[in-house]
């Protein structure tokens, strides 16, 4: 499973897209008050939506980036020389071609995210609390 990250509208990878199987849009409470995010992920989930691509919502990108092991110390500094956290509002995660390649992690995420279609319940949201 290999992770892609999409900023500001633009795709950050040579993959072929036929090969997303799940998308990640990462949002923290403040960033629900930033309205050009929010038509930035509307227009990303309808987008998954008519490719049949699973979405899921998930709080605490700053967590995300931890659970990911993506290394702050690594990211671009400021002007002010600090730095600032990876930009980890959607990622995408494709599958390879492989047929015989198969994560039962993945299975199960994308088993969830069909079970809470089912519940009419279309953008699945889990909460990453703070370690």
């Amino acid at each position: 499973m290999t992770l892609e990250e999409f900023s500001a509208g633009e795709q950050k990878t040579e993959s072929d897209p036929d090969n997303v199987v799940l998308c990640l849009l990462a949002a923290d409470e403040d960033d629900d008050r930033d309205v050009a995010l929010q038509i930035h992920f509307t227009l990303i989930q309808a987008f998954c939506c008519e490719n049949d691509i699973n979405i899921l919502r998930v709080s605490n990108p700053g967590r995300l980036a931890e659970l990911l092991l993506l290394e702050t110390d690594a990211s671009p500094t400021t002007s002010e020389g600090a730095a600032q956290p990876p930009d980890l509002h959607c990622v995408l995660v494709t599958n390879p071609h492989s047929s015989q390649w198969k994560d039962p992690a993945l299975s199960q995420l994308i088993c969830f995210c069909r079970e809470s279609r089912y519940m009419d319940q279309w953008v699945p949201v889990i909460n990453l609390p703070e370690r």
